[in-house]
């Protein structure tokens, strides 16, 4: 006579398996979007030891408006309208701002955030190392009213990074296309955003009318930044430009003006030292001179 089948054991057992595999893939975590922010960044962090990516809101973002920003009329006036036209619902194009560092790049991505923000303009940072997820953000903003500027700054691919790919898919090669309501404005201290070397000239070609033809693989690093419709180049401070930059900081800082001269002095050796004039290097001598000013009174 068979006896009845106890299954108390079997559920139990089933149950231990069932929590284990929860505990090993946890399910995602729904995206609460939090609208009184306007900037995110995208980052990743562990939830029971496997890595989630997330939108978080930062609280305090780091702005600076136009007028802040010296000797960059052209750069500024070019920026301004292309997010003016993205932030009105008008056709708009990716940005690529590339050129000197220290001149103002990065900057003028805030000012943007800084001038339209108001209007509905956020801003999600996205890290190099994050490229290959930029297909996965549209998933949070779609459907949203605001508009999303995808912010990737210092952007360069070495030699064998295959992370230009997706931004080449999101750009300009998806089926799906790029979501309405999202731009990229990257920045690079490279024109094409991956290195060049000297061999990447022999690989041009002469056609028969004479004209030059790249090869393939430079055709390849030309291709990527011609993606973005809007380039947008930055070229080293004269010294006139510097020393302008340097008196808008320093008032910036509370610096008053009849000390301006004497302190152009110790700006152009500050920039000698450094090997650069710019922007960035202007606004650092103001932060150092308006401390020591304070400190002697």
């Amino acid at each position: 006579m068979s006896t009845p089948f106890d299954n108390t054991a079997l559920l139990t057992q089933l149950e231990r398996i069932a929590n284990s595999l929860e505990r090993a893939f946890p399910p995602p975590q729904e995206q609460v979007f939090d609208t009184q922010a306007i900037a995110y960044q995208w980052h990743y962090r562990q939830v029971r030891g496997v890595a989630q990516a997330v939108l978080t809101a930062v609280r305090h973002p780091s702005l600076i408006s136009f007028d802040a920003l010296q000797n960059i009329e052209r750069q500024k006036r070019l920026i301004e309208q292309n997010t003016r036209q993205f932030v009105e619902g008008r056709p708009a194009n990716n940005v690529l701002l590339t050129g000197a560092r220290g001149t103002g790049k990065s900057s003028l991505v805030k000012a943007c955030l800084e001038r339209f923000h108001s209007q509905g303009l956020r801003l999600i940072e996205v890290d190099k190392a994050h490229i290959g997820d930029l297909p996965q953000i549209p998933d949070f903003t779609t459907g949203r009213p605001e508009r999303f500027i995808l912010f990737c700054d210092d952007l360069s691919f070495e030699e064998g990074d295959i992370g230009y790919k997706s931004l080449k898919t999101v750009l300009d090669g998806s089926v799906a296309g790029q979501a309405a309501n999202t731009l990229i404005y990257a920045t690079s201290n490279r024109r094409h955003l991956m290195a060049e070397r000297a061999s990447d000239n022999l690989n041009w070609t002469r056609g028969e009318n004479g004209a030059l033809n790249p090869g393939e693989e430079t055709e390849e690093k030309i291709s990527l930044s011609e993606r973005f419709g809007l380039w947008i180049s930055f070229y080293p401070f004269s010294q006139d430009e510097f020393l302008s930059a340097v008196d808008e900081w320093l008032a910036n800082c509370g610096v008053p003006e009849e000390t301006f001269e004497h302190a152009h002095v110790e700006a152009l050796r500050w920039a000698t030292q450094r090997g650069s004039r710019s922007g960035r290097i202007a606004a650092q001598f103001a932060r150092d001179y308006a401390g020591r000013m304070a400190a002697s009174r």
